[in-house]
């Protein structure tokens, strides 16, 4: 089969790597759509791997024995090899599992590939209403920001601010859209600040601009947000997001970054704030996620803005790095 790789600072190409083989509840996806996330900053920076990728949507080709797919059925492909058997798998939280298995020089674990090698159980079934590209925002497109909602309870009563419109960001405004907020931005990028006006969000604002905070609080009679999500992770939009909440409001980090200072009586205890940390969202809330997926449609469309075969990955790369796009997706098979 055929993955991408890093060869050296912006430098990629397509090598081969033996096809992956199923074995008891792995089994093998022929990959269909494979969205691109932070690897663009490898290829920036020349880290050489074959291993790239975690984000993608197929169709199952192969399996060991029966399970919980079966070959042909069209699915989205969630991130990492957790134990499968531990408390936080077993609850639907395995993306803080403390147990990942050892897989490597096992072909099969990268998804920008032909093919891939996943636990049957971390396969989401995509309804023949949804396409591939639309199925595998489940993961990074969607999945981050959606998570974040779900813990701080995001309904039409509030008021939330996103800070960073990379792709997470901006299925971030998508997702507050769908659940009535209104979702107020902050980016930086022409290009970013304007689509994600154009998904929905009530405004949006550069963090250059004079007097950030108080315009902030002047769209919230003086109060400050109800409820913050950070995907930039950058601590000054970080700390922007403490200073913008209201009194007894909530914070979610999602974006990793540096080191944020946080005087605990000033933020938490006399504010009254709760800040979470979310990575992903919880397995069972599956069927909701779909839900969103499904019924946002034509907001989907306008997130993915481009498309390209993994022999073009440097161009694609290349676009990511100048910021003029939404999420992007690869097609390993043109």
């Amino acid at each position: 089969m055929k993955v991408a790789a890093i060869t050296g600072p912006h430098q990629a190409t397509l090598i081969d790597q033996p096809d992956p083989h199923p074995r008891d509840e792995l089994v093998v996806v022929e990959v269909r759509a494979a969205p691109m996330c932070t690897e663009y900053k490898a290829y920036r920076e020349g880290h050489l791997t074959q291993n790239l990728g975690h984000e993608a949507a197929g169709q199952v080709v192969e399996v060991a024995r029966p399970g919980r797919v079966k070959v042909g059925d069209r699915v989205a492909v969630m991130p990492q090899y957790p134990c499968g058997r531990c408390a936080l798998c077993v609850a639907g939280d395995y993306i803080h599992c403390q147990n990942l298995l050892d897989l490597r020089g096992v072909s099969g674990t990268a998804t920008y590939a032909q093919y891939l090698l996943k636990h049957d159980w971390l396969l989401l079934p995509l309804d023949p209403d949804i396409s591939y590209a639309h199925g595998s925002m489940a993961c990074c497109g969607l999945g981050p920001t959606f998570g974040a909602m779900q813990r701080l309870g995001v309904s039409a009563f509030d008021t939330v601010l996103i800070t960073g419109m990379g792709p997470v960001g901006l299925g971030g405004v998508i997702n507050g859209v769908y659940r009535g907020a209104r979702v107020l931005v902050v980016e930086q990028h022409p290009f970013r600040r304007q689509l994600a006006l154009d998904l929905g969000a009530s405004a949006a604002f550069d963090p250059s601009q004079d007097q950030l905070l108080q315009a902030i609080m002047d769209l919230t009679g003086g109060l400050g947000v109800d409820k913050a999500i950070d995907c930039s992770g950058a601590p000054q939009a970080q700390r922007l997001l403490i200073d913008a909440a209201r009194r007894r409001g909530q914070v979610a980090f999602v974006g990793e970054g540096g080191p944020l200072e946080i005087d605990v009586s000033r933020d938490l205890i006399r504010k009254g704030l709760t800040l979470h940390g979310s990575w992903h969202w919880n397995l069972p809330d599956a069927p909701k996620l779909m839900q969103v997926i499904r019924r946002s449609g034509p907001q989907i469309d306008r997130l993915i803005t481009h498309h390209f075969p993994m022999s073009a990955v440097p161009e694609a790369w290349e676009l990511q790095l100048r910021g003029e796009c939404g999420k992007v997706i690869l097609q390993p098979w043109e």
